[in-house]
């Protein structure tokens, strides 16, 4: 039997006589010098033991807000000020005019027209064509259309009679508490974000578009794209909406504008912007 040290015992004892007169070296040094700084671990060039890497963070979140969808708003679009609900009631004055659009499209074309009462509220056939008290069960809204021609269908004065004409589309109530407004705001949204997803060449609303002006005063919209744009059952990246929706609360008012016109993201943002602060 053999009582020498084992296989590489002599080493060891050489390194840990190493690591000793290191420990001793910087004690002297911090005394001399009032600082202690310990020497590096041996091989501190070596790979990290397996379940040592540091895990990486969570990836930041998106610029903006999350929609109810769960759908990141797009970078830069979202912002929070310090603009006060309305409380009073809604009246015409809430509702978007022909100005908004002054710089894209000729406001001399554009005729405003106005309906108090209950009826289809610019929902798709892809969330099911129901009126606002169907949806929610109000007692009547404010309906105003943006048009540029002089026909409107016979049983609503707001909707073109040719599609080409209309410019925009609003409808506007005020809730019993700003809460309400809120909720009524939210399930209005959810209703038209099953527009998001589509079969390919099928037109279909891009991602959810937030904008805050204050802590009782948002909107959230969507851009349109065209059939022929979606060839994956939702909307393309890095391309143009072509017009939009978007569902608004200011205070206990709260609205869904639809537009019509062909409207890339930046001026949609500037309309839906104008149609919030003035809600």
């Amino acid at each position: 039997m053999n009582d020498g040290p084992a296989a590489g015992g002599g080493r060891a004892v050489v390194r840990t006589w190493s690591a000793v007169a290191a420990l001793l070296a910087a004690l002297a040094l911090g005394v001399a010098t009032g600082r202690f700084v310990l020497p590096a671990p041996p091989r501190a060039d070596a790979h990290p033991r397996a379940g040592s890497v540091p895990t990486p963070g969570p990836p930041a979140p998106a610029s903006g807000s999350a929609s109810p969808t769960g759908t990141a708003s797009a970078a830069g679009t979202a912002s929070t000020g310090t603009a006060v609900g309305a409380t009073g009631p809604l009246t015409t004055a809430n509702l978007l005019g022909p100005a908004a659009f002054g710089p894209y499209l000729d406001t001399g074309r554009i005729r405003v027209t106005d309906r108090y009462g209950d009826g289809a509220y610019a929902n798709a056939a892809c969330s099911g064509e129901k009126t606002l008290a169907q949806t929610l069960g109000g007692p009547g809204a404010h309906f105003r259309g943006l048009v540029t021609g002089t026909r409107t269908t016979p049983d609503d004065p707001t909707q073109a009679a040719d599609n080409a004409d209309q410019v925009a589309r609003e409808v506007a109530a005020e809730a019993s508490s700003p809460s309400r407004a809120q909720n009524l705001a939210e399930r209005l949204l959810l209703e038209e974000a099953s527009c998001q997803e589509a079969a390919p060449g099928h037109w279909v609303y891009g991602r959810t578009m937030t904008v805050r002006l204050g802590p009782a005063v948002s909107a959230s919209w969507m851009g349109t794209y065209r059939g022929d744009l979606n060839t994956t059952g939702t909307a393309p990246e890095g391309k143009e909406p072509c017009g939009g929706i978007a569902v608004l609360r200011s205070g206990t008012h709260y609205a869904v504008l639809e537009v019509d016109a062909c409207l890339g993201t930046a001026a949609m943002d500037r309309v839906v912007r104008t149609a919030l602060s003035q809600l």
